[in-house]
């Protein structure tokens, strides 16, 4: 590769062989090591690690090279890319200068057309086998890939070319990792999610619409820390971020619990601060850290802020119904489905459980809205 003036520097430093470790480049920047271990013990707690862990994490990461990281866009509104630089922790010029060699990415890269390929294909060279792939929005497999092409290369094809070699991918964004809007009935790209196509790799799912930022940045400083990958719940969601639900962690759950509902955006409830369950809420069915690690340096999330969750990290939530609506909830008759149940000895708790996986397809699709009185007369 020729490095010119056109070269982004991330690729640069890949060019020119600076193999220097996390730590002496943290020292040229004036960074001590108090500073450095303070950094890693909220590392540490982002990725819900003990806090002993703080000085070997600080120890790993100063004697790491920069990761190697290719940032492929497709379908996509780079919304993903704008959440990724309002990061704070790690910020994006730490992310990128000190962290991370980000070698090729369609929006934040100087260099343009062929500078950006070369840009690619050699950090796919010199890192094989090594280099991370991030994938922010939907492949397109309908017509042969023809409605999101790059260089002439349809998404699809420089998604297998890219990743041939990768060490582990990270699908940024409920686009990439669940197909997102593009794939909202009636998907008329024929939009798949990464996981779908790429199986080969390890795949870490970061969803939302746009995921929370220390997400993402938190996720490639675990690989690069220790190695592997965190630890994923079964649709491949780093734990640490997806472990709960927002409900669970939701500061207006007391009220849910009460019965005390908003009935409107403007009403006595929802000046009081009650919950926004009635008004289309989708917390108790989302796993995600909105409220606790919120959003802009902890400032705030959207309840906080007086709007229902979307459910924007789950699969499908473009076709979940109305976002103002009410989720389903179990109102066949229970009663009979226990007693059934009872005969194999499973309570009825359980029986409501297999009621509502039973009708959740139908109420998806009939965009089925249900009354809450249930939980008003606890």
């Amino acid at each position: 590769m020729q490095i010119d003036e056109t070269t982004p520097n991330a690729a640069r430093s890949a060019a020119s062989g600076d193999d220097r470790t996390l730590g002496a480049l943290l020292a040229a920047r004036g960074v001590s090591r108090r500073a450095f271990l303070k950094y890693s013990s909220y590392l540490a707690s982002l990725l819900a690690l003990p806090a002993s862990m703080a000085p070997a994490m600080a120890a790993s990461l100063a004697k790491a090279q920069r990761q190697s990281v290719i940032w492929l866009s497709f379908q996509e509104c780079t919304g993903c890319t704008e959440s990724l630089t309002r990061s704070l922790s790690p910020t994006l010029d730490d992310l990128i200068f000190d962290f991370i060699s980000l070698d090729y990415h369609h929006t934040l890269q100087a260099a343009s057309g062929h500078a950006a390929e070369e840009a690619r294909m050699q950090a796919m060279e010199a890192h094989k086998g090594k280099y991370i792939v991030a994938v922010d929005g939907s492949v397109p497999v309908k017509d042969g890939g023809i409605y999101s092409t790059i260089a002439g290369m349809s998404n699809l094809d420089i998604l297998e070319e890219t990743t041939k070699d990768a060490f582990a991918v990270v699908a940024i964004g409920s686009c990439a990792a669940f197909g997102g809007l593009p794939l909202a009935d009636p998907n008329p790209t024929g939009a798949v999610p990464v996981t779908e196509l790429v199986t080969d790799k390890p795949v870490i799912n970061i969803p939302g619409c746009p995921p929370i930022p220390e997400a993402m940045a938190a996720v490639l400083a675990h690989v690069l820390t220790f190695g592997i990958l965190p630890e994923l719940d079964s649709l491949g969601r780093p734990k640490s971020f997806y472990g709960e639900s927002v409900h669970d962690r939701c500061y207006r759950r007391p009220f849910y619990d009460r019965g005390e509902f908003a009935e409107s955006f403007d009403d006595e409830g929802a000046k009081k601060g009650w919950c926004l369950y009635k008004l289309g809420c989708k917390g108790p069915a989302t796993s995600n850290a909105c409220a606790t690690v919120k959003w802009n340096g902890g400032t705030s999330f959207p309840i906080e802020a007086g709007h229902p969750c979307l459910g924007c990290s789950e699969p499908g939530f473009w076709d979940m119904g109305g976002f103002y609506r009410a989720l389903s909830v179990p109102t066949g008759d229970v009663a009979r489905i226990a007693a059934v149940a009872a005969g194999a000895g499973v309570v009825a708790g359980a029986a409501a459980g297999a009621l509502h996986r039973a009708t959740k397809s139908a109420a998806r699709g009939k965009h089925h809205t249900v009354t809450v009185e249930e939980l008003e007369e606890k």
